[in-house]
C-alpha cells in the first residue's frame, strides 16, 4: 500500500431472529479496532429504485438526522471499496412466499 493509505474497514455483526434487527458495528484502520458501536435497528426491506449506494457521500436518505443532505460528501481519495459477506443464516432475508406481500403493500 503507498505511503499516506489506509485500508479501512467495517464488520458487521447482526443480531439475527428476523428483519430490521440490530448489530454490533466495529470499524477497523489497518488492522487494528479504532471503533466500536451498536446499531439498534436495520432496513427490513428493500429500498426504492431512487436510493443509490453511495460511497464518499450521500445522495439519497441521510444516514441520520445529524447527517445533513448537502455538504456531506468525503473529500479524501477512496481508492477501493470491498464487501465481504460472512457466515449469516440469512433468517432476516424475505422468504420468496413474503414477496407477493411486500410488492403488494407498496402498491
Amino acid at each position: 500500500m503507498p505511503a499516506g493509505e489506509h485500508q479501512l474497514r467495517m464488520a458487521f455483526k447482526y443480531d439475527g431472529g428476523g428483519l430490521a434487527k440490530g448489530g454490533e458495528v466495529t470499524l477497523f484502520c489497518d488492522g487494528q479496532q479504532i471503533g466500536q458501536g451498536r446499531v439498534e435497528q436495520t432496513q427490513p426491506m428493500g429500498y426504492s429504485a431512487d436510493e443509490a449506494c453511495d460511497v464518499g457521500g450521500d445522495t439519497g436518505s441521510p444516514a441520520s438526522p445529524e447527517y445533513g443532505n448537502t455538504g456531506n460528501r468525503f473529500t479524501g481519495d477512496i481508492a477501493w471499496v470491498q464487501l465481504d459477506i460472512g457466515e449469516d443464516n440469512h433468517d432476516h432475508l424475505i422468504k420468496p412466499q413474503d414477496r407477493l406481500k411486500l410488492a403488494m403493500a407498496r402498491q
